[in-house]
């Protein structure tokens, strides 16, 4: 035995037993520094915290003479000849205590027989995570300390100093979070097989940094939703400019919806990105379909404009024929109708088809219902671009403007 073995009477003593036993719960007073929060995992549901734990008891088996009044510090090798508290971490992972390059245990003994114990532990616990409104969320997460053995008849624990009792790094920053808030709290646990403990509660609060995911997510969706929106002011006949147009925007947002959701977990909820990014791919979508229903429009009036033009006379040649048209072409709106026709000759093309339909109009009599409903037909089918410049971007704003209220 070494000396200080010698003056604490370690041999003298059955220290598999608490202190004070068969009599009232011996009081462990706890306090903790945390040193760092090193890692929030999503995926896991996880986090990982570097703290040193320290324990407050008075064991008077382990009291000593001293004029001085001085304690005497130990390391790691006394803490296995005398009793300690076994404080284990409720929902931890993983966990383990520093020995680089001794084991960072510290036992302080003083002549009344308190008692200080001290360790450097990082442990990873549990924490379970509300991602409905990520990645504009708060989550709150616990670390908890309970005795393993002892019940509250045997052992109270307790913060020292209340909420004092947790001291944090004033350099602790995570990328992804900000921490808001750091508080104790103690509980009773109840098992069912052995009974109630004490627990312990360290509590933080973190709030998500959006801006890496304005930057990576919401800024690039946003884009792609309004590139969409350029093919509205493209010509309907331009195939070959706006059909990869709409392909790839919709290609660009399945990559930015599986990349978002490759880093998160297999959750069963809809999350708030997933509700931006989805409801964005949808209007990129409607823009393809939109062209899809003008393309096709296109190709009907085409269609009819072309056996129109089989069955009526040549107007070559005719240069002011407004004498011969139906009163109904000045209800036309020239400007809006399409640009179908014969090759431009000594005159305007728009106004040249008009000048058959009214020609036709006056020698067919029954028929002058049908050509009016052909070109208000040309000019709705027109119409679908114009009215789209307008509807998507309403619509869209519209929805964020509801999206960043509800959850911002």
């Amino acid at each position: 035995m070494t000396k200080s073995e010698q003056l604490l009477r370690v041999d003298d003593h059955d220290f598999t037993m608490r202190p004070g036993f068969g009599g009232p719960a011996i009081p462990v007073g706890v306090d903790v520094q945390v040193e760092s929060l090193d890692t929030i995992s999503e995926v896991d549901m996880d986090f990982t915290m570097t703290l040193y734990l320290r324990h407050y008891w008075k064991d008077e088996r382990l009291s000593f003479p001293s004029n001085t009044n001085q304690s005497m510090t130990f390391d790691g090798r006394l803490v296995r000849k005398i009793w300690v508290p076994d404080m284990f971490f409720v929902h931890s992972k993983r966990s383990f205590i520093h020995d680089t390059t001794t084991d960072n245990v510290m036992l302080r003994v003083f002549p009344d027989g308190k008692v200080l114990y001290s360790l450097r532990v990082t442990v990873t616990a549990m924490c379970n995570m509300d991602l409905s409104r990520f990645p504009l969320d708060t989550q709150t997460c616990s670390l908890e300390i309970e005795s393993y053995a002892y019940t509250e008849d045997d052992l109270m624990l307790y913060w020292k100093k209340g909420n004092d009792s947790l001291k944090t790094d004033e350099k602790i920053s995570l990328s992804q979070f900000l921490i808001q808030k750091f508080h104790t709290t103690t509980k009773l646990a109840f098992y069912s097989s052995t009974g109630w403990y004490n627990r312990l509660y360290i509590n933080f609060t973190l709030r998500r940094h959006i801006f890496f995911f304005l930057l990576q997510t919401y800024f690039p969706a946003t884009l792609m939703v309004m590139l969409s929106w350029v093919s509205f002011w493209i010509d309907r006949r331009a195939v070959p400019a706006r059909v990869p147009l709409g392909i790839t925007t919709v290609l660009t947002m399945s990559t930015i919806i599986t990349g978002v959701n490759a880093s998160m977990p297999r959750v069963s909820y809809i999350k708030a990105v997933d509700i931006y990014l989805w409801v964005s791919f949808v209007f990129v979508f409607l823009s393809v379909i939109e062209y899809a229903a003008v393309n096709y429009l296109t190709t009907v009036q085409e269609r009819k404009e072309r056996k129109l033009r089989d069955r009526l006379p040549c107007t070559c040649g005719i240069s002011h024929p407004t004498g011969l048209m139906h009163s109904s072409y000045s209800d036309v709106d020239v400007n809006t109708t399409g640009n179908y026709s014969m090759p431009e000759e000594n005159g305007d093309k728009r106004e040249r088809i008009l000048v058959q339909l009214a020609l036709a109009d006056d020698r067919t009599g029954g028929q002058g219902k049908s050509h009016r409903s052909y070109a208000s037909m040309w000019i709705d089918t027109h119409a679908i671009d114009k009215y789209s410049r307008v509807i998507f971007p309403g619509a869209y704003t519209l929805f964020n403007i509801i999206y960043w209220s509800i959850y911002s």
